[in-house]
């Protein structure tokens, strides 16, 4: 493949890096061929915050990069075989720096390359290995320009997804990776990228689980667009790995309800108002990803529910019970994609509770919510259904009244944020005179029970609950 000739021009990286980044790449004369290069350009020119720096050294080996590396900070392998050199600088900032390298395919699999360290390989030659053009600008710190050889600035510039190179295909994780960046940037695939990645489509088998779950995960905490991304999946047929998703693509909805569109559209719908709620925007990045799961899975019961019925002399579309359907082939998306067991737990009781707003709020109705819902909260549910209300447009994008009976209630039961707690335990059982052992735990359940229907909700009413119970006992 020929290679371009760069096109340059000054950019805003400058301006965002570490001033102690700055001072190494300027005073260590190792350095004198390193350029920054992949995320921190692209996001340094779409101007959103810039996390990570990885620098790209040429005309050096690693043997002479790491001892010029240690003269700031420790400098640690990430692995000797990548080349990649972690430098953790007095307080506690990290830089990623690597050695160009030539990957070749040799067999399936993300361990089936053949990995060789060339610090003779040029710019334009390493920027041609990476994924997409957004990803393949670099940075000149020593002139303060932004190397361009494939039109990522442009591609940014028109929200555009394209491949670099034909070398795209040697990595089937870069598909999932499409995904992800089209929803964290809102892009829009190239027509020869789907393509593309179309004729990828099995060699999915060959990802292992934790790189499917890690672009799942940023998908799910990063995204402006939701939509975006799974567009991308159903676009280049990728959809189809996912059985629960691609189940709701065509299942119809009853359009007074549902004027948006069938299960799928509805869904795009849900994540899109979901990624623009302040309670999602303001929540840590474990967290959004709970809520976006939730939001992507909470219908996809209606694949196996949804049929129509004469209701008031006429036809209407209605997927009874699809939520307690939703679990086990939510369960089954989440496994497949490698969740963790903290994300699963919290994610499944918000999709089996999310029709939970048609029930009336009372404060028994509501303690019980609260109880199944745990790990996850009332609040976590009140935002997946606020969104779920808001996937329909054109109806108007608020949150529901039920929505906000609910949260007043479990505000002033204070089980918004947690699940109610027993109040009698096992040592007001032995103080009551009761000698420990298996009769205990019927007891605690009974008095949990109880406590749920609003019997009692301090200790002392507890105690007088335990007296009632142990004499109506006695008499019997």
């Amino acid at each position: 493949m020929a290679l371009p000739t760069a096109t340059e021009y000054r950019g805003p990286v400058r301006d965002r890096l570490p001033p102690i980044l700055t001072r190494i790449l300027g005073e260590c004369p190792e350095l004198n061929r390193a350029y920054l290069v992949g995320g921190c350009v692209r996001d340094a020119c779409l101007g959103v915050p810039v996390k990570d720096f990885d620098v790209e050294v040429y005309g050096i080996s690693y043997e002479r990069l790491i001892p010029a590396l240690s003269k700031w900070g420790r400098a640690d392998f990430v692995g000797e075989s990548f080349g990649v050199v972690k430098l953790t600088v007095p307080g506690g900032l990290t830089f990623d720096f690597s050695v160009p390298r030539r990957d070749s395919k040799v067999a399936p699999g993300h361990r089936g390359f053949v990995v060789a360290l060339d610090p003779s390989l040029t710019p334009p030659e390493a920027a041609a290995r990476r994924d997409f053009t957004i990803n393949s600008l670099l940075y000149d710190p020593r002139e303060g320009r932004i190397l361009d050889y494939f039109g990522g600035r442009e591609d940014l510039q028109n929200r555009l997804l394209r491949h670099t190179s034909p070398a795209f295909v040697e990595d089937p994780l870069r598909v999932l990776r499409g995904m992800q960046f089209a929803g964290r940037f809102d892009l829009k695939p190239a027509p020869a990228t789907v393509e593309l990645c179309r004729s990828m489509k099995p060699l999915y088998g060959e990802l292992a689980v934790e790189r499917v779950r890690e672009e799942w995960f940023k998908w799910a905490a990063q995204s402006i667009r939701p939509s975006a991304g799974l567009a991308f999946l159903a676009a280049t047929h990728w959809i189809e790995h996912f059985p629960a998703l691609y189940g709701m693509m065509g299942v119809p909805q009853d359009p007074d309800w549902h004027p948006e569109g069938d299960v799928w559209v509805h869904t795009l719908h849900v994540l899109d108002a979901l990624a623009g709620l302040p309670a999602w925007r303001a929540a840590l990045p474990f967290d959004r990803i709970v809520l976006s799961l939730a939001a992507l899975l909470h219908d996809v019961g209606k694949a196996a529910t949804t049929v129509e019925q004469i209701r008031d002399g006429r036809p209407r579309v209605v997927s009874p019970g699809h939520e307690g359907a939703a679990i086990p082939l939510a369960d089954a998306f989440l496994s497949g994609i490698g969740s963790y067991p903290a994300v699963t737990s919290r994610v499944l009781p918000l999709v089996a509770n999310h029709m939970a707003h048609l029930d009336e709020p009372t404060a028994r109705a509501i303690r019980r919510l609260a109880r199944r819902l745990a790990p996850a909260t009332v609040l976590e549910l009140a935002t997946v259904m606020t969104a779920d209300a808001a996937g329909r447009p054109p109806r108007p994008v608020k949150t529901p009244p039920s929505v906000l009976a609910i949260l007043e209630k479990a505000d002033e039961l204070a089980v918004h944020s947690r699940a109610p707690h027993p109040i009698l335990l096992g040592r007001h059982l032995i103080a009551a005179g009761l000698v420990p052992g298996p009769a205990f735990t019927p007891i605690l359940a009974e008095a949990f029970e109880a406590q749920l229907d609003g019997r009692f909700s301090e200790e002392s009413g507890a105690r007088e609950w335990l007296r009632e119970r142990l004499r109506a006992g006695n008499s019997g």
